[in-house]
């Protein structure tokens, strides 16, 4: 992506001498492009095209790092179709193609605190979680 991480995490790619990357992001008005000003891409692709986008393609791995991060977000339409669905997606056309999917998920998900920091994927562990906002149940 375009965002903090994204073209940090596209800035050390290159450095490992990367070129070949794909950037999935809505770069808008903004100025959200300057963070890619001075980085190597292959191509741009914006959200809505993606999965059009990746039909027959062969790819060495997806990095899902994308997500509406705005924990004052009240649009549970878009960022469940940002953050959950779309993630749903990437992670069956992966599984579809033998494609390692790495996916970064957020602390937001563990809520205040009080149920732990425990990766426990039980259902009983999971049922304890309890997000404090949008963002964090998307995640």
């Amino acid at each position: 992506g375009a965002g903090f991480i994204g073209s940090n995490l596209v800035a050390g790619l290159n450095e490992a001498g990367r070129t070949d990357i794909v950037v999935n992001d809505a770069l808008g008005a903004e100025g959200k492009w300057r963070n890619l000003g001075k980085r190597q891409v292959a191509d741009v692709v914006p959200p809505g095209e993606l999965i059009a986008w990746l039909d027959g393609r062969k790819l060495e791995a997806v990095i899902h790092l994308g997500a509406v991060t705005d924990t004052t977000a009240t649009d549970a339409d878009l960022v469940l179709a940002t953050n959950f669905r779309l993630s749903l997606k990437l992670l069956d056309w992966c599984t579809a193609t033998c494609t390692p999917f790495i996916y970064a998920s957020s602390a937001a998900t563990y809520g205040d605190g009080a149920a732990g920091f425990d990766d426990d994927w039980s259902l009983a562990a999971l049922r304890r979680l309890k997000p404090m906002n949008l963002y964090g149940f998307s995640k």
